[in-house]
């Protein structure tokens, strides 16, 4: 297979089922090379590491969007992400993330073990003996942790999850018609649950995320964080909170399951959680590619030289699957020295909620593997038709 036939698989349903043999031979052809309308594409973990960590470098924001999808305000799915500040730069990016950082902290994170811990259980107890995985468990955990870290009620959590996974289209470059249409309603149904939320916060505050970000917002007379700003943020954390760390919980199971020694491993020693998940993000990474623009040019020398307003497209799983990094990168091993996917991304858009998700990981697997110690896969999985985000649609276990 040649290195533009790898790459156009990437683009393909079948060729996303596994794109690991095409990422080998595209990184193979160059760390960096031009291609499909002049777009660059970043192959190894080095220069993806650099550049995601290059301030020089930034995220497509909604004047972008003006030139290349003038009606994009009019989808309220699309709109929450790209007034988000995922799609931002400083310095409102730099304002945003430090209000939202402000309140999103280590220690709220750090508090909410005991909740995940609570929920997983609750979950594992209740799985048939046959069930999707997925459904079961990978999707209603996340969902029940960012809502109880939200301050959603309980009733209202599987709502939020059918209106979240509709929502993750929005993420994505390649979509339908009908998929942008069920983004834009899940959007607008979002917008407007989470709008009665705020009022209900601002006249009664609790102790959750929501009413610390409202309190953010009103304590600066809309400066920090403007009105518009604070419902496109919840909804990012809902949405991104929701999403990825699913995909992890759904890729990690499958693959400790199809490596039984490693599992036992971790189920007689939960405190390796830790590297486990290092190793699984790397491995089969939830989000697979990121893209930046070029705002000067920009010399990475070995004759590596990019000029101004060039576009990005940073592959992350080749990245994480490179052998310059990490040799023999397609054996799962969370003995290995210094693992440090980018899977989270980096620099200044580095994903907030990482810590979330990295702790729901490393609750849950130990969790799932002591509580049933018969679980085993049922059938392959089937994994969803995706281009950023990775992961599985359902996957059959079994835990008799």
């Amino acid at each position: 297979m040649d290195f533009q036939t790898a790459l156009a698989s990437l683009f393909l349903p079948e060729g996303r089922l596994d794109p690991y043999p095409a990422y080998d031979v595209i990184r193979a052809h160059a760390p960096m090379f031009q291609a499909l309308d002049d777009r660059w594409f970043v192959t190894t973990h080095a220069l993806t590491s650099r550049l995601l960590r290059d301030p020089s470098l930034r995220a497509a924001e909604p004047a972008d969007y003006d030139g290349s999808m003038p009606d994009w305000r009019q989808n309220r799915g699309l709109a929450a992400i790209v007034l988000s500040m995922m799609q931002t730069n400083p310095p409102d990016h730099t304002r945003v993330r430090r209000a939202v950082a402000a309140t999103f902290t280590a220690r709220r994170v750090a508090a909410m073990q005991d909740v995940i811990a609570s929920q997983a259980e609750d979950l594992i107890k209740a799985m048939p003996a046959n069930a999707d995985f997925m459904s079961a468990f990978a999707y209603p955990l996340p969902i029940g942790v960012i809502c109880a870290l939200l301050g959603v009620p309980e009733a209202d959590r599987e709502w939020f999850r059918l209106r979240a996974a509709d929502l993750t289209v929005a993420l994505e470059p390649i979509s339908t018609d009908e998929e942008m249409r069920l983004a834009d309603t899940a959007g607008r149904e979002l917008e407007a649950y989470l709008t009665d939320l705020i009022k209900e916060r601002r006249r009664a505050p609790q102790e959750d995320l929501t009413s610390a970000l409202v309190a953010a917002h009103d304590e600066s007379a809309g400066v920090a964080l403007t009105g518009e700003e604070l419902l496109a943020n919840l909804m990012l954390l809902l949405v991104a909170g929701f999403e990825t760390t699913a995909s992890l919980l759904g890729t990690g199971i499958q693959i400790l399951l199809d490596h039984p020694e490693q599992a036992d491993r971790l189920r007689a020693d939960p405190s390796l959680a830790p590297s486990f998940v290092e190793e699984i993000l790397r491995y089969d990474s939830p989000a697979q590619l990121t893209s930046r623009i070029t705002t000067e040019p920009l010399d990475l020398g070995d004759g590596l030289w990019l000029a101004g307003d060039q576009q990005i497209t940073m592959l992350l799983g080749s990245a994480n699957r490179d052998p310059a990094r990490y040799p023999d990168p397609h054996r799962f091993d969370p003995d290995r020295p210094n693992i440090q996917p980018v899977s989270f991304g980096g620099g200044a858009h580095y994903c907030l909620g990482a810590p979330l998700a990295r702790l729901e990981a490393q609750v849950a697997f130990p969790l799932l593997l002591t509580m049933l110690p018969r679980l085993s896969l049922a059938g392959p999985g089937e994994r969803r038709n995706r281009l950023v985000l990775r992961g599985y649609a359902t996957l059959p276990v079994s835990t008799a």
